[in-house]
């Protein structure tokens, strides 16, 4: 197996559509139940929109919509 330097200089080289695509399915392959260590910095900014989301002062984006506008943004942009 290669290691994580030669792997991680293979997939740089990649256009930035397919980083995300990959970063996508390798997220995909770390199982539900595995402990994901936050930063404090994330776990107050999640939990604050956790709180304004169930107090009604914001409503969710379906994630499709939110891929589709980000797929477009990177394929309208110039290079």
């Amino acid at each position: 197996m290669r290691d994580y330097t030669a792997l991680l200089a293979d997939a740089a080289r990649l256009s930035v559509e397919d980083r995300l695509q990959l970063i996508a399915a390798l997220w995909e392959t770390v199982p539900e139940d595995f402990p994901v260590e936050l930063s404090p910095a994330w776990q107050a900014e999640i939990e604050q929109r956790t709180a304004a989301f169930e107090a009604g002062e914001v409503t969710g984006t379906p994630w499709r919509e939110i891929e589709a506008d980000a797929r477009s943004r990177l394929t309208d942009r110039p290079r």
